[in-house]
């Protein structure tokens, strides 16, 4: 029983120690913490962190070395400094909104996409895949895929859309299919 009035008579004394310092030193630490942050709420975090040194270590204001002011002034600048270091070893956060979208998107769906396109790519014969490549992923004309491939730009014509249409009842084909997995 006696452990336990003891140690409520220290909570009461430290109470008393911080409560003193915040009303003696309180208002010249939120000045200086403000004038180093530049912005009153982080400000009172840093005060409040400082009270709760001064709380964690209330030997080093009664130790004699130096003004209990002083002390509480360094805590506040080491504190402020601590949390610019730390700011600038991270990244800089970025609130996620409409407004500003996540810097890298998933990349999933694009993923999944050319996995799809490239099997059905894969069922398309060879001469409506190599048409199909020298156009859209080569980015050539009629004329230079006609020439890439030696065949007419008449037959480059009909095999893209005769290899697009087979493309198209394929992603449809897949598509009625996943509506049956799904439903």
């Amino acid at each position: 029983m006696a452990a336990l009035w003891s140690r409520k008579r220290e909570a009461a004394a430290d109470e008393a120690l911080i409560r003193s310092l915040y009303e003696e030193h309180g208002r010249a630490l939120l000045a200086y913490a403000t004038r180093l942050t530049g912005d009153r709420a982080a400000a009172e975090d840093v005060v409040q962190e400082t009270l709760l040194r001064a709380w964690r270590h209330p030997d080093a204001l009664v130790n004699g070395k130096g003004s209990v002011r002083g002390w509480l002034l360094t805590v506040t600048r080491n504190i402020v400094t601590d949390r610019i270091r730390a700011k600038a070893a991270r990244p800089q956060e970025v609130a996620e909104s409409p407004a500003t979208p996540p810097i890298e998107r998933d990349h999933a769906d694009s993923v999944v996409n050319s996995v799809v396109v490239l099997e059905a790519l894969d069922q398309l014969s060879s001469d409506h895949r190599d048409v199909l490549r020298e156009i859209y992923f080569n980015g050539r004309s009629v004329t230079e895929a006609a020439e890439a491939l030696g065949v007419p730009p008449g037959t480059v014509k009909s095999r893209s859309h005769y290899a697009l249409r087979a493309l198209r009842e394929t992603f449809a084909g897949q598509q009625v299919a996943l509506k049956g997995v799904a439903g």
